[in-house]
């Protein structure tokens, strides 16, 4: 599945299908976190909030190619990214295993991914580089088999975007 996850209205002209998905998540109602771990106990798998979150998160899991779009915000991803991530602790397990020598959790059936995340806004050298210490990290716990980072200015956006998911050859 390819996917495609976005914090603004893009446009691309994309063509959804059952390959290949387009999110945009400023129009959706996601709530943060409560970090009840209910996902990992009482419900697994499971969020008990009940928001669109619960219909984005096993999607984000079953993606081979994924894109994020997110603005930068303090060298981080944008909130709308960053609660949609944090919510989607479900698709993890509280079980521990260890990769390149360090502890991860173990994923609940989620693919290998090809991920490109495309960053825009106004971007100091700073928060570049802290975003990709960010994103090296995420990457392990995300399952990312490869990853890019694309800086982009916010007028280039729809250009780059489109450019990407062409790459995914539908």
């Amino acid at each position: 599945m390819n996917l495609l996850i976005t914090d603004v209205d893009l446009d691309i002209n994309f063509i959804e299908s059952e390959n290949s998905r387009y999110i945009d998540i400023s129009k959706l109602k996601i709530a943060n976190c409560l970090g009840c771990f209910n996902c990992w106990t009482r419900t697994p798998g499971k969020c008990i909030i009940r928001d669109d979150a619960v219909r984005v998160y096993p999607l984000i899991a079953k993606s081979k190619n994924l894109i994020y779009v997110t603005k930068i915000k303090f060298g981080t991803y944008d909130t709308p990214l960053k609660t949609l991530l944090e919510r989607s602790l479900p698709i993890q397990q509280a079980f521990i295993r260890l990769y390149n020598g360090e502890a991860h959790h173990v994923q609940r059936d989620v693919e290998l991914k090809n991920a490109t995340i495309i960053v825009y806004g106004n971007i100091s050298e700073e928060e570049k580089n802290l975003f990709k210490k960010l994103v090296d990290r995420n990457s392990h716990n995300m399952l990312f088999e490869n990853y890019k980072i694309l800086f982009v200015q916010e007028e280039d956006l729809n250009n780059i975007v489109r450019k990407e998911v062409l790459l995914w050859g539908n």
